[in-house]
């Protein structure tokens, strides 16, 4: 019996191979999870997300992420997550949100430096000026931050080496353009800010401007140098906030001191 079946069987595989082609067995085999998920999947229009979530998309913060703005080895991405933490996050916002991950870098450095110099320079009878701080915070988050995202890219794309002549250049340009210039910003944005006038900002930049310029190029050259040659354009501000942070409890300091006379000392 077992011989008839075998033989039977063995007769009938070609009228099967001669009715059905393989190809044919294939194509409605693997055509089948294609139809299943054409039907299941839903269409592109429902895939559509808003501007900021395809934008919050994009800038997922994955391993890959992190290896490439901080590792310049080839160790795996979960290994470079698990080492790096909180700085392996904030290098991720930096580079997906450049202007507002150094802008907000910058208002909690100027927030907690007003509220150190505030500190030392208080007395027991008196109360924190919230607002000045607020002023201070303020300042960093819509004035320093941005200016110092486009400064280091300038000067990155003006001296794009790291060698010790552009190094120096940079140190100059700093010194001489971008440090007066912010400065300038900084007294009169504060002092505009607390009522006053014209000839009175113009009076305090007149009294405080030299003695903070000369003070800022003894403190300065030291940390722009560490800045612009060891350090990457796309932290260089937040190394820059990092050294400023001594140097803006000094400058609150100067800001909050009393108006300037506007009646010349005979």
């Amino acid at each position: 019996m077992s011989g008839a079946f075998t033989r039977t069987g063995t007769a009938a595989i070609p009228r099967l191979f001669k009715r059905y082609s393989l190809s044919d067995v294939l194509g409605e085999y693997a055509g089948a999870p294609a139809s299943f998920l054409r039907t299941q999947t839903p269409s592109r229009a429902h895939l559509r997300f808003p501007h900021f979530a395809r934008k919050a998309r994009d800038c997922e913060l994955s391993p890959s992420l992190f290896s490439s703005a901080f590792f310049s080895s080839s160790s795996s991405s979960s290994t470079a997550v698990k080492d790096v933490g909180i700085v392996g996050w904030y290098l991720g916002m930096v580079k997906c949100r450049p202007i507002l991950t150094k802008s907000v870098t910058s208002a909690l450095i100027y927030t907690a430096a007003d509220l150190s110099s505030q500190t030392l320079a208080h007395q027991s009878s008196e109360s924190y000026d919230l607002v000045r701080t607020l002023r201070m915070a303020g300042y960093g988050l819509l004035v320093l931050g941005p200016s110092l995202h486009y400064w280091f890219n300038f000067m990155s794309r003006l001296f794009p080496r790291r060698d010790l002549l552009s190094t120096l250049k940079k140190m100059a340009l700093g010194q001489t353009v971008y440090g007066p210039f912010m400065t300038v910003i900084f007294f009169s944005l504060n002092a505009r800010l607390q009522g006053e006038t014209n000839g009175e900002i113009v009076a305090r930049l007149k009294r405080d401007l030299l003695p903070t310029m000369l003070n800022g190029v003894m403190y300065w050259p030291v940390c722009d140098f560490i800045t612009f040659r060891f350090i990457p354009v796309h932290l260089q501000p937040l190394v820059s906030n990092s050294f400023s942070y001594l140097w803006t409890v000094y400058m609150t300091y100067m800001a909050g001191r009393e108006k300037a006379s506007t009646i010349p000392a005979n």
